[in-house]
């Protein structure tokens, strides 16, 4: 008399599993799997569009780089640079100056 899955296997699964893990760890469970899934679908697609992928030049692999910095943004960052180890000598400079008692203060702290 096997006449497949009734719902009251179903029932008694979903208790054992339920007594097994317990419920409070079922829904991080359901949450792995899922992206688990997620991950193994997106890695298959990943694989089977590799083989289209295959003709592609080097030229359109070139157009798919991010485009070089611009002079501009690069003179600000130096300039940016400059004023950061201007900072860094006037904070040594202070902590050289500062007297014995004022460092040990400041050590404790």
């Amino acid at each position: 008399m096997l006449n497949g899955l009734q719902p009251w296997h179903l029932i008694i699964l979903v208790l054992v599993v339920v007594l097994l893990f317990g419920a409070k760890r079922l829904p991080d469970a359901a949450r792995s799997i899922g992206k688990s899934m997620k991950i193994f679908k997106a890695e298959t697609k990943d694989m089977r569009g590799d083989g289209d992928k295959a003709g592609e030049t080097a030229e359109d692999a070139d157009a798919k780089q991010l485009p070089a910095a611009k002079p501009a943004e690069d003179d600000e960052v130096a300039k940016l640079q400059r004023q950061l180890d201007e900072l860094k000598k006037q904070q040594a400079s202070k902590q050289s100056t500062a007297s014995p008692a004022e460092q040990a203060q400041k050590n404790a702290s």
